[in-house]
């Protein structure tokens, strides 16, 4: 889809110590493992009738959504010799709900497997059809895979749309504010890094992330 504490004075550091990925995947992994599960019913249940093909499909990915829950991300992307994995249900369903689900899938698992050129390829084949928590989902999981492969504005871009396209969620959206306003610092661009933490703080201010906000606007000199 569990947390890492994260200091005051980390934006400036952490891509010198870890990759992005690494670094912040953390706080989000159980939401996205929840909200691809979600969705995932959500899709097979519309089109059940519709598409006579997605019982077979569904069924083929079952065992690639084990493996993946159960962090064996290796076998979900690429089956076990028995069961198809992501990739292979892509390839024989990709007309089916759960060949569009298995797109989604396998650009988390190439993510983790740090193939980013990969899972922006699958991220964006995948169709949120009209879910806009999956559209934020798919959003920074793109930022994460832009930002590993140092295109920053195609990361922040991506970190900035995933914060904005579904604001019910506070945790998630401040999030990846965060994210965007912490790849602003680490680029030097200190303006639209004051600018998206103060918005963080006024937005967010009962998240983990809003409290932490206070403090990078102090580094920034920006604190009132």
């Amino acid at each position: 889809m569990i947390e890492k504490k994260h200091e005051a004075a980390e934006p400036a550091a952490f891509v010198r110590a870890k990759g992005f990925w690494e670094k912040y995947n953390k706080p989000i992994a159980i939401a996205s493992v929840a909200v691809i599960l979600l969705v995932g019913g959500y899709f097979i249940y519309k089109y059940w009738f519709r598409l006579p093909e997605n019982e077979k499909a569904a069924d083929a990915i079952g065992k690639a959504e084990e493996y993946f829950a159960a962090d064996s991300i290796r076998l979900a992307l690429n089956g076990d010799g028995l069961n198809p994995g992501f990739l292979k249900v892509v390839s024989k369903y990709e007309n089916t709900p759960s060949g569009n689900l298995a797109k989604l899938y396998a650009g988390e698992c190439y993510i983790h497997l740090g193939d980013y050129n990969s899972a922006i390829k699958y991220l964006k084949g995948f169709d949120p059809n009209g879910s806009l928590q999956t559209k934020a989902l798919v959003f920074g999981l793109l930022g994460d895979a832009f930002a590993e492969l140092k295109k920053n504005d195609e990361a922040v871009d991506n970190y900035k749309k995933a914060a904005t396209t579904f604001e019910k969620n506070s945790n998630f959206s401040s999030e990846y504010l965060y994210r965007a306003a912490s790849l602003y610092d680490l680029m030097g661009k200190n303006k639209e890094a004051i600018e998206l933490f103060q918005q963080l703080k006024d937005k967010y201010p009962r998240t983990q992330r809003g409290f932490l906000a206070e403090k990078y606007l102090g580094k920034l000199g920006a604190a009132k």
